[in-house]
């Protein structure tokens, strides 16, 4: 037998193992679906009722309220949308025109975009193959090479370009190495601003994400473990820069009965109450959805605990991961049979994926600065999701 010969066969295994956990489809099984079993339509209708619909009401407060207390952060501004909240981290962080901001290559488009929108750089960075997160050693390492500090703030050698901040995401909600990166952020004076779009419920030794960097966003699209149609927050221990963000995100306006004043340029990022209202329903039943998809992923786990040549990603050490989305890895010796294992999968009616294609790969971004990405890339050729929704664990 030839070395290829148990690539080829580990597909039809890795199928077999996916319909061992999910049962034969019945048509498609959706990557990732909302369940809306709470008080959805009450909260909903409630809205409509009062005629309370727009970015001001009290589920907008309550949301909040509520996000503050499920995560321990002490601020919670809720936005349009997770890209907006991203783009006014940047902000708060003190990120202009011509700054760096290092990013993981490795990342959805919402967080190279954001950066784009605070007229900065991305600089793209590598990513560990334990949690898919930034690798805080080998980012350490090439600053050490391409950085230099002076007067308090860090340089890029290369470009001249100041670098501002370093933005981490908690890749299909598995926490990153948040202390050593926030070690590496302290060392080179860069604001740690944490994507955790993907992370809501779950946790960093005992802390929920969002509470390490200075500033984090959250995501509740509609395929997110709790959704509001749309819509984001900003997170924040920092009483100053909650209010800032608050004032930001509502066209900075200034407070008055009547007059419509403005002290600088603002966003109209507000969430509207009728998505808040949604929000605040599932975010009652965000135990229940962790719960389940935990379930559902160690079933993966189980089921591919026999089969050659690939693993599911598992929580790094000290975390709680919320399975956003399960993840097959493929073994080097299988990745060029990434896309063969895509075509079955979705043949065979379970909803399937890759990893994003890497900033850098992107047109727009393809001339940006960036460390070697060897990690990344491999990750990149290797990855599968898998159906992950909550109702799937039976």
């Amino acid at each position: 037998m030839d070395a290829s010969s148990p690539t080829i066969d580990a597909v039809p295994a890795m199928v077999q193992a996916v319909r061992a956990v999910l049962g034969k489809p019945q048509g498609t099984i959706a990557l990732h679906e909302p369940e809306f079993g709470g008080r959805e339509w009450d909260y909903v209708k409630e809205c409509i009722d009062t005629g309370w619909v727009s970015s001001v009401g009290s589920y907008v407060d309550r949301f909040e309220r509520d996000l503050s207390a499920i995560t321990g952060a002490r601020h919670a501004v809720a936005t349009a949308n997770g890209t907006a909240a991203l783009h006014i981290c940047l902000l708060l962080a003190g990120v202009a025109a011509g700054d760096e901001v290092l990013m993981p290559a490795l990342t959805f488009i919402a967080t190279a975009n954001a950066v784009s929108y605070a007229q900065a750089t991305p600089h793209f960075v590598d990513s560990e193959e334990r949690s898919l997160g930034v690798d805080a050693r080998a980012l350490d390492a090439y600053l050490g090479e391409i950085a230099e500090r002076r007067d308090g703030r860090t340089f890029n050698r290369r470009t001249g370009a100041r670098m501002r901040a370093l933005v981490v995401m908690h890749v299909f909600g598995h926490p990153c190495d948040l202390d050593a990166l926030a070690d590496v952020a302290a060392r080179w004076g860069l604001v740690l601003i944490e994507d955790a779009a993907e992370s809501l419920g779950a946790s960093y030794k005992g802390r929920h994400t969002g509470n390490v960097g200075q500033l984090a966003a959250l995501s509740f699209n509609g395929n997110k473990v709790v959704t509001t149609g749309g819509g984001g927050a900003v997170l924040s221990n920092d009483a100053a820069l909650g209010r800032r963000a608050k004032h930001l995100t509502t066209t900075a306006r200034v407070p008055h009965r009547w007059n419509f004043l403005h002290d600088e340029v603002g966003y109209n990022y507000r969430l509207p109450n009728l998505n808040a209202a949604l929000g605040c329903a599932q975010l009652e039943q965000l135990a229940s959805f962790v719960e389940r998809k935990r379930r559902l992923a160690a079933r993966y786990a189980e089921a591919f605990a026999g089969v050659p040549g690939v693993h599911v990603l598992r929580e790094p050490p000290q975390t709680r991961g919320n399975y956003w989305l399960n993840a097959l890895v493929l073994d080097e010796a299988n990745a060029a049979r990434r896309d063969d294992l895509l075509a079955a999968l979705n043949d065979a009616g379970y909803m399937s994926r890759p990893l994003w294609t890497l900033m850098h790969q992107l047109p727009m971004y393809a001339a940006c600065p960036r460390m070697p990405l060897p990690v990344a890339e491999s990750l990149e050729a290797r990855v599968v999701n898998v159906p992950s929704s909550a109702r799937l664990a039976g």
